[in-house]
């Protein structure tokens, strides 16, 4: 495990088994608990370990593409055999952000060229790797590796461009069965015919790859270096292979279900996909008592919402219906569509046919007894005798009728007819003379209007008539500005 920063460090030296190191507190309770007879279990459980601050963990693994390590290379191969679809799963609907990263090391500069520089490193000793075979004169060499290791990394970069990050498993999975060492496949051309089965652009990864040769820095390969340099609470990158999640090294054995626990440990609690909570990876809280949450026995709606971390009391979300309430005592239906959920709660009953309810999904929440029925709407509503309290019909001569939810208001003979609006009856036939007065009114009222058209209309007309003739004298004879009397202008315009 991490080093602690308690004191004791002169004994770390002398550990040489895998071990968990615990305070001496709970050391204690944990003597006392066996030299008592009680049986101890103890869990390695990273649920609280890890930052989980949002619905998206980011996550590295440290790893190398040399297969001729032992048990190690092994044992990350089995790894990435068995993770590999729940990886790629997790990657293409967003839970995840995933970055693989590989170590390398440098060569003295006093040595760049000796035959352990030059065969274990490339680009003129700045990035190396050891020997797979730990032989110099046999095999492949140590510069293979950190040229796969470069191609798996362009490889990466190139896919992640593309938004297909995922398609990294891929490659290295098929690599390692298509081109292994055993087999004297490892070579740069075998790499190409996996790269060229997955469908990518072999010219941009072999220009993320650049010149081994070159006596200068490969971008890539300098990154991954700053990489293993740790920063805030992460620590240095030493050991192949690492997990770290959400910026913290994972401890842990590598295998699909404890990586994935570490995983699911990293999401904000509700966020978390399905695969982390099957019951292989947590325990569903819900299953017991419901969790203590509320529960509609009737549809079978519950508020409890089983996370990888326990569970939560949450009222939920039925047919695109939103409930609300505290999630603990009590839950209801709010906003549109409401009412086709337990019809939101309210009071609702059929009588003849004819269904009433106190739901409205004009309402966001609450129940209101209808028109024509009084009470709280939850558990009942009573029909109220419009007749009884004399709330309508109350006209002279009308009759009056209970319904339930309303009632039926009547006039004294077949010639009446009631508005209910208005509260009052007319008589259904009309007076024809009364009628025909009013008709000759309208066509009087018709006729003088046109008259008084026509008069407006004549006097405007001979108005203008006057202005054009006197313009048109005026261009052919000086008019007099002495007064003249009205007959001898009348005269003029006469003969005009």
């Amino acid at each position: 495990m991490d080093t602690p920063e308690s004191a004791g460090k002169e004994h770390l030296e002398n550990i040489t088994v895998p071990s968990a190191l615990v305070s001496k507190r709970f050391g204690d309770d944990l003597k006392t608990a066996l030299e008592n007879g009680d049986m101890v279990n103890v869990l390695l459980d990273w649920r609280e370990s890890l930052p989980h601050p949002d619905e998206r963990v980011e996550y590295e693994f440290w790893t190398n593409s040399n297969d001729e390590c032992g048990a190690k290379c092994d044992m990350q191969m089995n790894f990435v055999r068995n993770f590999r679809g729940v990886a790629q799963v997790l990657e293409q609907r967003g839970y995840t952000q995933f970055a693989p990263h590989y170590i390398t090391w440098y060569c003295p500069e006093a040595f760049i060229l000796s035959k352990q520089c030059t065969s274990q490193c490339i680009n003129h000793g700045r990035y190396c790797a050891p020997d797979p075979e730990q032989d110099f004169t046999t095999g492949y060499d140590g510069k293979d590796v950190v040229v796969q290791n470069l191609i798996q990394i362009c490889l990466f970069k190139v896919a992640n461009e593309s938004r297909k990050p995922w398609l990294w498993w891929d490659y290295v999975h098929d690599f390692a069965i298509r081109c292994p060492m055993k087999e004297k496949k490892y070579t740069r051309d075998c790499a190409n015919g996996v790269i060229k089965s997955l469908g990518m652009d072999i010219d941009k990864i072999n220009t993320c790859v650049g010149d081994p040769d070159a006596d200068e820095d490969n971008p890539v390969l300098k990154a991954e270096q700053d990489a293993q340099i740790g920063h805030g609470s992460r620590g240095d990158v030493t050991i192949l292979p690492t997990f770290v999640v959400n910026n913290r090294q994972y401890r842990g054995k590598l295998d699909k279900r404890a990586v994935l626990r570490a995983i699911c440990s990293g999401f904000e609690e509700t966020t978390e996909p399905d695969i982390c909570l099957t019951q292989d990876i947590q325990t569903n809280q819900c299953l017991e008592n419901n969790g203590g949450c509320w529960l509609d026995n009737r549809n079978n709606f519950t508020a409890c919402k089983d996370t990888f971390r326990g569970r939560v009391c949450e009222c939920p979300i039925v047919n695109g219906v939103q409930f609300v309430g505290d999630g603990y005592t009590h839950c209801e239906a709010s906003g549109v569509g409401r009412c086709q959920i337990n019809n939101g709660g309210c009071w609702k009953e059929t009588r003849n046919g004819k269904a009433v309810s106190a739901c409205s999904n004009e309402e966001s929440k609450g129940c209101k007894c209808p028109p024509g029925f009084k009470g709280d709407g939850i558990h009942s509503c009573d029909d109220i005798d419009e007749c009884k309290e004399k709330l309508f019909c109350q006209c002279n001569g009308c009759s009056c009728e209970n319904t339930w939810g309303s009632y039926e208001c009547g006039c004294g003979g077949s010639s009446m007819l009631y508005i209910r609006e208005h509260d009052t009856c007319v008589s259904k036939v009309a007076n024809a003379s009364v009628g025909w007065g009013f008709l000759w009114v309208i066509f009087f009222g018709l006729g003088f209007a046109g008259v008084g058209a026509y008069a407006v209309y004549k006097y405007r007309l001979r108005s203008y008539m006057d202005s054009e003739i006197r313009a048109i004298m005026a261009q052919y004879m000086p008019l007099e500005n002495q007064d003249t009397s009205s007959h001898q202008r009348t005269v003029e315009r006469a003969d005009i």
